[in-house]
């Protein structure tokens, strides 16, 4: 058994690169493979995606939240992406050999240990009490909304000893469990930012959309582009394809167009087997971005390692056994 789990943290800086490739070498340097990363200038946001034994990626997770407390300050912190902390969201995604279960448990561990760098924390997804707690309930008027104090009906699931308000200037993190799921945007030409929008909440689940889809329009002021940003819950279930189709139909019934698609982190196959790459208009897709061929070579390489070391404790076992016995 090679038991794998993913995590996919969030953090709101974007826009530093030395300061993010400090983050991702934090986080590496914990044992585990970061398969993924990715920063976006206008979102002010960067995500990671790693895996490795269920230790290792415990002990990333809370290297790269100690990371985020030392160095993001949310207080000057401006990006078009809804956030409430420096880690805004740090999910743990059971891959192989390990269960839902063991994935809740480590959430419910990594969110305590979370206040011993004085950040409070909510659940969300398979990890809250019930199940199925929101991000976008969590994070409702961002991190200047519950800067004053945490909101009667949003009380943190863990926080400091005596704290009645998110840490000054690295806020509170979400902390859930869930599956594989699909991030994803798809920018768009010749619509405004405001039509965007219309397509987003049509589109969306809670709009009597796609089952699982959450979706926002957003105007990207650096890039000057116009996107619909994604998460698709359970991409086997709900096909990306059937959400890409409704948005070419719906911009295109306002004089507009796909023109690209970008996936965030790592690609489930589920997007790229029903669909031809250049149908969907993915860009940067190449079988190193694909989550089976990562979670494939990271196994591969942790089963040799196991195999070295067996190696190397057998012949010093038989060096042992061959040694003459000198005492008297």
């Amino acid at each position: 058994m090679v038991p794998v789990i993913e995590a996919v943290p969030n953090f709101s800086e974007g826009r530093d690169p030395e300061k993010i490739r400090a983050l991702v070498d934090v986080i590496a340097g914990a044992g585990v493979d970061v398969l993924d990363w990715s920063a976006d200038p206008d979102h002010h946001r960067s995500v990671v995606t790693f895996v490795g034994d269920p230790a290792a990626v415990e002990s990333a997770a809370l290297a790269g939240a100690r990371f985020a407390v030392e160095h993001i300050d949310l207080r000057a912190h401006q990006g078009v992406h809804p956030r409430v902390g420096a880690l805004d969201v740090l999910p743990f995604v059971p891959l192989r050999d390990v269960t839902m279960e063991d994935a809740v448990r480590m959430a419910w561990r990594v969110a305590e240990r979370l206040t011993e760098v004085g950040l409070p924390s909510y659940l969300y997804g398979k990890a809250s009490r019930p199940p199925g707690r929101g991000l976008a309930e969590l994070r409702r008027g961002g991190f200047e909304a519950l800067a004053g104090g945490f909101p009667a009906d949003r009380r943190p699931d863990f926080a400091p000893p005596a704290s009645d308000r998110p840490h000054p200037s690295a806020g509170i993190t979400c902390v859930g469990a869930r599956e594989v799921l699909l991030a994803w945007n798809v920018f768009v030409e010749g619509i405004t930012v405001e039509e965007a929008r219309s397509v987003a909440a049509a589109i969306r689940e809670r709009g009597g959309g796609f089952a699982g889809l959450r979706a926002l329009g957003l105007h990207l002021p650096r890039q000057g582009r116009t996107q619909i940003s994604m998460n698709l819950e359970d991409p086997s279930r709900t096909p990306p394809m059937d959400v890409f189709r409704a948005i070419e139909a719906k911009v295109g019934a306002l004089g507009g167009r796909v023109v690209e698609t970008e996936v965030i982190g790592m690609i489930p196959d589920a997007l790229v087997l029903p669909a031809a790459e250049d149908r969907l208009k993915v860009c940067d897709l190449g079988s190193s971005r694909l989550l089976s061929h990562g979670l494939a070579a990271h196994t591969i390489h942790r089963l040799e390692d196991w195999s070295a070391r067996s190696d190397v404790l057998g012949d010093e076992t038989r060096a042992a056994n061959e040694t003459p016995n000198h005492a008297s």
